[in-house]
């Protein structure tokens, strides 16, 4: 996970974002949380850039949890 200024942000909104070029489509972060992560095609893709205060946890989660470093979260 590319976890960059995940302390500090202030009233900012976590965003999300899949690289398609690093996914290798196993699909983990849609099985955790599919309120943002969705396939397309052989790959995964983020439903919405920006991630609602009640899932940022599983957001944070499904992108902890995935085989490659595709999610990046700021």
């Amino acid at each position: 996970m590319h976890a960059e200024n995940l302390t500090g942000r202030k009233g900012k909104k976590m965003k999300v974002k899949v690289d398609e070029e690093t996914c290798v489509g196993d699909e983990t972060c849609v099985q955790i949380c599919p309120e943002i992560f969705e396939m397309k095609g052989d790959v995964a893709v983020a439903r919405t850039e920006e991630v609602p205060k009640d899932l940022e946890g599983k957001c944070k989660e499904a992108a902890e949890a995935g085989p490659v470093e595709a999610i990046a979260i700021e």
